[in-house]
């Protein structure tokens, strides 16, 4: 039985009755894996939901397209670019642009997804990447921006890198969907990127990440047999193993012939 692709008035009625899972994916094989395996939300790159293959893939995946908001430009400018999300298929957007630019989107009743704790774009203003939070002082700024958040109108909040104990505190004080990514249970979703997930990472882990597969030991298993592969077919044209009578045709002699006394008086 196909599952029905949630709602905003969906999301909102279950908060605080279960974890939703929520993904990371860049490609539609990603997307189709994480609607086979049973995932409720994902975010994605624009260009994968204006792929007119993606709803195919992925028909009952919440989907949250997202950029940087320094690639978009103004509020106008994100207005448009979130229209033609909506209409391509979007479920909401991601956006980490100010609140002015949320509200605006928001006055206009597209579905906006905001971003607290650790911002990796704003992470200067925060003393780089590490955790948000972790005085009292510093919890309340994360829970005044949500606050903001759900003032200017948007539906939810990814919250990265926050104290489990300020996470949970802020979901139960909040209408927000908040999606932690490293934050704990306390949040209405669990957050991971699929490049982890996979372990097609090769560079830094995050702590909240786990590896549940290692596609980077299958992808150099398969980057080996490639370059085998290669070396095999340059050493065949090299002795003349290739090409083989197999692999080519043969004009009938008499048309041969032909040609050859054609050629000749030519």
């Amino acid at each position: 039985m196909s599952r029905k692709r949630p709602t905003v008035a969906d999301l909102r009625a279950m908060k605080g009755k279960r974890q939703l899972t929520m993904l990371r994916v860049l490609t539609l094989d990603e997307a189709e894996a994480a609607e086979r395996a049973g995932v409720d939300i994902v975010s994605v790159p624009p260009e994968l939901v204006l792929n007119p293959q993606y709803r195919d893939a992925a028909p009952s995946l919440f989907t949250m397209p997202g950029d940087n908001f320094f690639e978009i430009g103004t509020a106008d400018d994100f207005v448009r670019w979130a229209f033609r999300l909506y209409k391509a298929g979007a479920d909401a957007v991601y956006c980490s642009a100010g609140y002015a630019t949320i509200k605006r989107m928001a006055d206009d009743a597209i579905p906006v997804i905001g971003h607290v704790g650790l911002i990796p774009s704003r992470a200067t203003w925060t003393g780089g990447f590490k955790a948000v939070g972790k005085s009292a002082d510093t919890a309340m700024q994360v829970f005044e921006a949500v606050k903001q958040l759900e003032a200017a109108g948007a539906i939810g909040a990814e919250i990265e890198v926050v104290p489990v104990e300020v996470a949970k505190a802020i979901s139960e004080r909040t209408s927000l969907i908040m999606l932690s990514m490293g934050a704990g249970t306390g949040c209405d979703a669990q957050y991971l990127f699929a490049d982890d997930i996979l372990g097609q990472n090769r560079g830094h882990m995050p702590r909240h990440s786990k590896i549940y597969r290692n596609f980077a030991a299958e992808y150099d298993r398969l980057q080996a047999e490639r370059v085998a592969a290669f070396s095999e077919y340059v050493a065949d044209v090299n002795s003349g193993a290739y090409p083989e009578d197999r692999h080519i045709v043969h004009m009938e002699p008499a048309e041969l012939r032909l040609f050859l006394d054609k050629v000749g008086r030519g």
